[in-house]
């Protein structure tokens, strides 16, 4: 129940980006702010402050280190409501894209302690479903923006067509407020300020199922008491001397894929669709208001499903087949789009190609979903080890917040200028994804995070990843309780 509580984070950045894709849409939105339909340039600045706002976050993530993961969880998700009654009340067009500045800058800090607390609290075996569903939440802020918007435009009149969706940008951060504080501590951070008995009371509650004799008890303090006595935990001293994180060989290769995960979850294509995808169905002929926001809700309301299998299907396939199979399939998606919009282009009567270039769009989305959606913030947190994780994420945030710049900033205008070509670009550049995750992304799955120190130790890291691991059940019987049976790597 605390799991699903925290999810609610994810939504806020979903909420955000079918809201502006929708809104933005809006020609009553148009009128009261007296942007022009075609002024691509504001867009573009209204739409990325939100990534320069999550590059100033940023700054802050050692505060996920210095008083716990519950804290800025909550302080991001109170800031979060404050900067939604200043988008929802403003006059300007500056007053509005400050408030999304203070959006974007607080559930920055939430959203990355999240992730954090939940790869700290989930059970090795299923830390891929269990933290993995965190990120598929960004789908139903997607869903509840885009059917709020199209509902208002349908049913009702004037400038609550779009400020009432704003208003309700504060729902999902504001249960979240309601409730942290019911939820316990990450057992990594208690351990780390030394309080064992707190964290022993958590792991025997929640994965030992309450048994204070079971042998994962000890297993799990063991390996992260001695994890912490070797990386320490980081503090706000500390937090801006970024030498630790590239002074050996495995932590600069650790830093390698946390960037590279970063940059292709904003990167591969999927940011053009969730921001622009009005913009991307009027290059294909279908213009009308009511049936553009219909379709970023299907759109919005698909991904969330193929989310939801994925985060399942990265503790049973692994992640590296599903990112790998993701960005294959990617490339194909768009090289479809880039065709058929060719061919729209040249004949605009030419409706097939109009329906092949969206349902690909669609498919696209969906591919995207099934495998980077769900791992985008939790392979970093898996591969970065405990002395860097919060230090490291900081480093994510802010590339995940340039690259989400430089598409959001350029995008519209790139697809004005250029059309179906901005597609085809992304067809390569998913192709070297592919390449990139095959040669050096490693396997975390079935590993507790103290394990995977030893992996990335390894001359190869990928090579040591991928090496099948042998699991068997055994039967134990300690002096003093019944016998038990454990699962044995």
């Amino acid at each position: 129940m605390f799991c699903a509580l925290i999810y609610l984070c994810s939504t806020m950045n979903g909420y955000d980006g079918s809201l502006m894709g929708s809104i933005n849409s809006l020609k009553i939105y148009q009128a009261y702010y007296n942007v022009p339909e075609n002024d691509l340039a504001g867009t573009g600045i209204v739409f990325s402050i939100f990534q320069i706002g999550q590059m100033a976050g940023a700054l802050f993530i050692w505060v996920a280190d210095w008083r716990g993961r519950r804290l800025p969880i909550f302080v991001g998700c109170l800031g979060v409501c404050v900067g939604t009654i200043v988008t929802s009340t403003a006059k300007t067009i500056p007053i509005f894209t400050g408030g999304r500045f203070l959006l974007s800058f607080f559930s920055t800090i939430a959203s990355t302690a999240a992730p954090l607390f939940l790869i700290e609290i989930a059970p090795p075996l299923t830390r891929g479903t269990v933290a993995g569903m965190y990120n598929t939440l960004y789908y139903m802020g997607s869903i509840i923006a885009t059917f709020t918007i199209y509902g208002t435009f349908l049913h009702m009149e004037g400038n609550l067509q779009w400020r009432l969706p704003l208003w309700l940008q504060m729902t999902c951060p504001g249960l979240v407020c309601l409730g942290i504080w019911f939820a316990p501590e990450s057992p990594r951070w208690l351990v780390g300020m030394e309080r064992y008995e707190e964290a022993r009371a958590f792991v025997v509650e929640y994965h030992a199922n309450g048994d204070p004799n079971h042998p994962i008890v000890e297993l799990e303090m063991n390996e992260m008491t001695e994890s912490m006595r070797e990386q320490g935990i980081l503090s706000w001293r500390n937090f801006f001397d970024i030498r630790m994180l590239f002074k050996s060989r495995s932590r600069r290769y650790r830093m390698m894929l946390n960037i590279a995960m970063s940059w292709f979850g904003q990167f591969s294509g999927n940011n053009i669709a969730s921001y622009y995808l009005p913009l991307l169905v009027a290059n294909v002929g279908i213009t009308d208001q009511a049936t553009v926001l219909l379709l970023n809700g299907i759109y919005a309301l698909t991904g969330w499903i193929a989310a939801g299998f994925g985060a399942r299907l990265h503790d049973i396939v692994g992640r590296r087949k599903m990112l790998f199979g993701s960005a294959l399939g990617m490339a194909f998606c768009l090289a479809i789009v880039a065709g058929t919009a060719a061919g729209f282009v040249q004949n605009p009567d030419n409706k097939a190609c109009s329906s092949a270039s969206i349902a690909f769009i669609y498919i696209f989305g969906c591919v995207f979903a099934i495998s980077f959606t769900s791992m985008q913030p939790i392979y970093p947190g898996e591969v970065l080890s405990n002395d860097m994780r919060a230090k490291g994420m900081g480093v994510f945030q802010l590339t995940s917040g340039t690259a989400g710049f430089v598409n959001t900033f350029a995008a519209p205008i790139a697809l004005k200028n250029i059309g179906y070509w901005f597609y085809v670009f992304f067809v390569f550049w998913d192709l070297f994804e592919a390449a990139f995750i095959y040669f050096f992304f490693v396997e975390t799955k079935g590993r507790t995070l103290e394990e995977l120190d030893e992996v990335f130790e390894a001359p190869n890291p990928r090579k040591a990843s991928t090496k099948k691991m042998l699991v068997q059940r055994v039967h134990v019987k300690d002096d003093e309780g019944p016998q038990k049976s454990i699962l044995v790597v």
